[in-house]
């Protein structure tokens, strides 16, 4: 009995580590999380127009057309966590590979987008 009570805390830990690997999301709160605590860097892949008109705070802006061209430039520093994010996340998620691809491993997709970070109270500016 004490084996299974073990394994089955183990699993439980474990599965948040899991299910980020896997996906590379990450929720509203967790990016505020790394933010603060390891200096992760915000890049809102939405077009300049949607940026302006609200974005989180210290965002930088890299529409996701130019991901590519413009990543490296924008954020120098491949070892520092990457999150991007748009309007709901479908971009976002579709451009963490692209962020691996050119170097940045630690790239994730803030799960809902701007549309979650607002629903969870967090602060938003506009340009």
């Amino acid at each position: 009995m004490l084996v299974l009570i073990v394994l089955s805390s183990g699993a439980m830990l474990a599965w948040p580590l899991i299910r980020g690997a896997g996906g590379g999301t990450l929720t509203a709160d967790a990016a505020v999380h790394l933010i603060n605590r390891e200096r992760a860097v915000l890049v809102d892949l939405r077009d300049p127009e949607e940026y302006a008109a609200g974005h989180m705070i210290g965002a930088k802006n890299v529409p996701l057309a130019q991901l590519e061209e413009k990543l490296a430039s924008t954020v120098k520093n491949k070892n520092v966590p990457l999150l991007l994010v748009c309007e709901n996340g479908s971009r976002a998620q579709r451009a963490v590979a692209a962020a691996k691809k050119l170097g940045y491993e630690q790239a994730q997709a803030v799960s809902g987008g701007l549309k979650a970070w607002k629903a969870a109270n967090l602060p938003v500016e506009k340009a």
